[in-house]
């Protein structure tokens, strides 16, 4: 109760409160002062204090839309009605939002088809047999992370539940079974060039440069940035290491030996059943086969990158994909790979018409809060827009930060963000529109932007998503760090302090090695290598084989 009245005052207080500039200096500056921040600084405070993004950008959302109808009480009740009626529809409205909430749905339908008719289990079944040891154990779960690349909640229910009986028959620790689920779920998922997650971070670059006329396509800006991922790359780069050299290093080092020497103890066996899978589980009877999954996900591929090149135009490669119509593409693709999988569903028998337009709802029901999150993010932008945010940043830091620190600066932002609300795609959706403009800002000073200040700002918005995994991997309230504990069988708390070294590590040497001197001019692929060469040796230094 106290909360909802310090909200309440916190909005009347600052509607109340003068412009920070008068009426001739905001037109001047394109901007509207200080209260011009305050909608998504309110949006990651209410993130911090109620750990729900939903209520939270929904309450950034009504305070920017009451600060656009002006500074009185009355603008607070017809916000309130306007976030909805204006801002909310615009969002939905909007073509290019329609294209890419109609593409997620559909993806999200085609994994649940994938997975119920036993395309999964099959593909599962080729990589466990793979299996013989324990080093092999390790590298055939994380090979199962990537084969199952297009969604990060299928990837750490299916692969935790289905190699833990491997894993366990072979005495690798539940602890470390969870780190290459949770490690090889988000940061596959974020970065490979189809998933359910492009549609999202495509989506909100998209609105992120709305105001920016040198800037147009949103998917290729995404292509540019998964090269400056230094944490989701490295990420994954770190659990090869480990699984393949067998060593380990604090607390995961103890789990290990443990699991080598001992049985799984009282917490694990207690919990050795994992969640209720039934809606991702193959339906009973149905055998595994892999043409069931790799079919429609070829197709898709395929479809997609049809599409990039038959909307294209241009003489090379890359101006064919800066040119072409990245939403048509996806939507094909999503299309054509949604009915690939019904087809070899019903086809195959393993299920009827009737079960797979019950599969495609299940797989689009999961992506319900991710769109509901998106479409509150948009709506947000606009508001954000209306208010001159991005300009009053500029005035603010343009000359305070130098442009070489920023993308550094954004992913801890991100991370801790991320950390404290247990939501990377929160985290994404309120950081994303205020970091694309003012970077841009910032690199194009009075000159405009050369080719050399780009990877500034790829860098940037790569900093957003890779802290944003980075604090939803570490964040014990986090849905992926808490679904990769339960379907590996592991204690929950045990998960979070063996992985969380590791994750640590990479987040440093991602920063030092990649992000900082990247910032500086360093070509991206050489902080790959150093970054890569930095873990290896480091593993190799402090790392102890467990037998």
């Amino acid at each position: 109760m106290r909360l909802s009245s310090a909200v309440a005052a916190i909005l009347v207080l600052a509607l109340a409160l003068p412009a920070a500039a008068s009426a001739e200096d905001a037109s001047a500056l394109a901007h509207s002062g200080f209260i011009s921040l305050l909608p998504p600084l309110f949006a990651i405070a209410a993130a911090l204090v109620f750990r729900q993004v939903i209520p939270a950008l929904f309450l950034g959302l009504w305070f920017g839309a009451a600060a656009v109808n002006g500074r009185s009480l009355e603008a607070i009740w017809t916000g309130l009605l306007d976030s909805v009626q204006i801002y909310v529809v615009g969002a939905i409205a909007n073509a290019d939002h329609a294209a890419i909430i109609v593409f997620t749905f559909t993806i999200g339908g085609m994994v649940g088809i994938v997975s119920r008719s036993g395309g999964m289990l099959g593909v599962v079944n080729r990589i466990a047999g793979f299996a013989s040891n324990a080093r092999r154990a390790q590298l055939g779960t994380a090979g199962l992370g990537l084969a199952i690349f297009f969604d990060d909640y299928t990837n750490t229910l299916v692969v935790g539940n289905t190699m833990r009986a491997v894993t366990d028959r072979l005495k690798v620790s539940r602890e470390k079974l969870a780190y290459i689920v949770d490690s090889t779920a988000a940061p596959v998922a974020c970065i490979a060039l189809v998933t359910t997650w492009i549609g999202y971070e495509v989506g909100l670059i998209d609105a992120a440069i709305a105001s920016i006329d040198e800037l147009q396509e949103p998917y290729l800006i995404f292509l540019h940035s998964i090269a400056y991922s230094f944490y989701p790359i490295l990420a994954i780069a770190f659990v090869f290491m480990v699984a393949s050299s067998g060593r380990d290093f604090g607390p995961m080092y103890s789990a290990e030996r443990q699991a080598a020497f001992a049985e799984l103890n009282e917490v694990e066996n207690e919990i050795a059943s994992g969640p209720d899978l039934s809606e991702v589980s193959p339906k009973p009877g149905v055998e595994g086969r892999a043409l069931n999954a790799t079919l429609p996900i070829g197709v898709l591929l395929a479809a997609a990158f049809g599409g990039m090149i038959a909307t294209g135009e241009g003489d090379s490669f890359r101006e064919i994909v800066g040119s072409a119509d990245a939403y048509k593409a996806l939507l094909w693709g999503s299309l054509l790979g949604a009915l690939a999988a019904g087809a070899m569903a019903v086809g195959s028998r393993s299920l009827d018409l009737g079960e797979t337009i019950e599969a495609w709802l299940v797989g689009a029901k999961a992506m319900m809060m991710g769109m509901i999150v998106l479409i509150l993010a948009w709506a947000l932008v606009t508001t954000t827009e209306a208010l001159g945010t991005a300009n009053y940043l500029v005035t603010l830091l343009g000359d305070a930060v130098p442009a070489s620190l920023l993308p550094t600066l954004v992913f801890v932002l991100a991370a801790v963000t991320a950390f404290a609300t247990g939501t990377s795609w929160g985290t994404m959706g309120i950081l994303m529109p205020l970091v694309v403009p003012l970077t841009w800002a910032i690199i194009s000073g009075d000159g405009g932007v050369d080719a050399a200040s780009l990877p500034i700002l790829y860098s940037a918005i790569a900093s957003v998503l890779a802290g944003a995994v980075w604090g939803d991997h570490c964040s014990p309230i986090s849905d992926t760090t808490i679904m990769s504990s339960i379907a590996s069988g592991c204690d929950h708390i045990a998960h979070v302090r063996t992985q969380m070294p590791y994750a640590l590590l990479v987040a440093a040497v991602a920063i030092f090695a990649g992000t900082l001197p990247v910032g500086f001019g360093m070509p991206w692929w050489l902080g790959l290598v150093l970054g890569s060469a930095t873990l290896w040796v480091i593993l190799r230094i402090f790392g102890r084989r467990t037998s």
